[in-house]
């Protein structure tokens, strides 16, 4: 993680939320008694936040990172440390397992260090059937909370400090959305900004709805300031993120002055001075509209990057994924998109293995694939839900099915995905520098506008900067080039 590191909105002056100042006395609070059990051991003390799944998480962990370090816990990238949490997913099987595979090796270093502090936070935690695992062959556990009340993270560390017992506090569900909270970002250049929580599209596989709760649309005046404050503090490029981030704004009330719809939403953010480059994420097809087509036409700050969950090409498994959608309304909307914004890549997001799936069915799918002309494709094995009505359906396909139709899928993504990429051989783009390249130090690697990764001669004084490169070898998923 970088040490260029930024703490934003934690001057006690510019926080007008209620909520935020009361856990700001929190973090004061929690300063004392780490500074304590720093005099004690002699010694600074260690925070590590691993996170699992989706760039909502890892939102989410920057905030838990921002107050751990406020309270003055340094930053590592061991697990061995003083505090460690786990931001959970529970979006498939395995990220569970992992989970309780990492807790087994991490009892090990408590047994060494009895001060350490173990918590548990995130999606899985919002599920009681893990929960309950955890009270039962996890006890070291210290700490266990869910999605809803993550701003109260200030509050409860506190209570874990002062306590010898596992401290547990899950909320089903709220309304609240709390602003102003301390946020440690990754990369000095580039930001996530939450414009809405939950999901209320109710997928059959998914189990979102059920633990992040219903869909809240933050007020578009707080989104752009926050959009604000970062450029203030050297941010080039924004991804506003929601699970459906169609659908922002609808949960407002007609007489709200607030109310404006995302493509609304996308023309303010594109209004703020110094922002250079802006990514979304995550569209439903069902919801993508043509205005929404329209900004980003005439917006050259929107990224020419539209990631399109497929999830099947089978309007038979469409509609038994709950998806709202048919094959045919996917292809045309793929068909708008391309002839609208023909320099636009698409890329999706492909389960295979639904419950009745068939391999007529995903033959239906890589028929899309080769029809929509995918730039890429994220290709994943269904992985059954307790608590989804999947999870129920008496159709469950045979493992060995499902890989056979998953090669056959994969091999068509990646040669649509290369034969796309290839389009733009000998083509100068700008690319966003991100870091020193990890396999060769005198290269650098950035993405294109189109979420492409490229990697170039340069050195650490480019990162960050929008560079000229001309992109001269494909590599299917990614380009080298030179610098213009």
């Amino acid at each position: 993680m970088s040490k260029e590191i930024n703490v934003l909105n934690s001057n006690k002056n510019e926080i007008t939320d209620a909520e935020s100042l009361r856990q700001l006395e929190f973090i004061e609070k929690a300063k004392a008694y780490v500074a304590d059990k720093e005099k004690e051991l002699g010694r600074k003390l260690t925070a590590c936040v691993v996170t699992f799944g989706c760039q909502m998480n890892a939102r989410d962990s920057e905030k838990l990172l921002a107050i751990l370090r406020l309270v003055g816990y340094e930053e590592s990238e061991s697990e061995n440390a003083d505090f460690v949490i786990y931001n959970t997913c529970t979006v498939r099987d395995n990220a569970d397992q992992r989970v309780y595979g990492r807790l087994g090796a991490c009892s090990n270093f408590k047994k060494k260090n009895p001060d350490m502090k173990i918590a548990l936070c995130g999606c899985m935690m919002q599920e009681q059937t893990a929960v309950e695992k955890i009270q039962k062959s996890y006890r070291f556990v210290d700490l266990i909370f869910g999605t809803h009340n993550i701003y109260k993270f200030a509050e409860l560390l506190c209570t874990c400090l002062e306590s010898d017992r596992m401290i547990i506090d899950i909320w089903k569900e709220t309304d609240k959305i709390v602003e102003d909270l301390p946020v440690l970002r990754k990369y000095p250049f580039k930001s996530g900004v939450n414009i809405m929580f939950g999901c209320n599209n109710f997928c059959t596989y998914c189990i979102v709805p059920y633990v992040r709760g219903r869909e809240r649309s933050r007020s578009p005046k707080d989104i752009v300031r926050e959009c604000e404050k970062l450029v203030a503090d050297g941010v080039k490029e924004v991804m506003l993120l929601g699970q459906n981030v169609n659908s922002y704004g609808l949960d407002f009330k007609d007489d709200d002055p607030n109310k404006i719809s995302f493509p609304e939403l996308l023309e303010e953010v594109c209004k703020v001075q110094g922002l250079e480059r802006i990514r979304f994420m995550t569209p439903h097809p069902k919801d993508f509209s043509d205005e929404l087509l329209d900004v980003i036409e005439r917006n050259p700050k929107l990224a020419r990057h539209i990631h399109l969950p497929l999830q099947s090409g089978s309007t038979e498994i469409l509609r038994r994924m709950n998806r709202k959608y048919t094959k045919d309304s996917y292809l045309a909307l793929v068909d708008k998109i391309r002839t609208k914004l023909p320099d636009v890549a698409i890329t999706t997001d492909i389960i295979v293995g639904f419950p009745g799936e068939t391999p007529a069915d995903v033959d239906e799918t890589i028929d899309v694939v080769k029809k929509a002309s995918f730039d890429n494709a994220f290709t994943f094995i269904y992985s059954k839900r307790t608590g989804t009505p999947a999870a129920g359906f008496p159709d469950q396909v045979p493992e060995a099915e499902v890989k056979e139709n998953f090669d056959r899928l994969l091999k068509v993504v990646q040669k649509t995905a290369r034969t796309q990429s290839e389009k733009l051989t000998g083509v100068t783009e700008k690319v966003l520098v991100e870091s020193v390249n990890e396999q060769d130090n005198s290269l650098v690697t950035g993405r294109l506008s189109n979420n492409t990764l490229v990697h170039f001669p340069g050195d650490e004084s480019l990162i960050g900067e929008l560079v000229d490169v001309k992109l001269v070898e494909c590599h299917g998923f990614y380009f080298t080039g030179e610098r213009v």
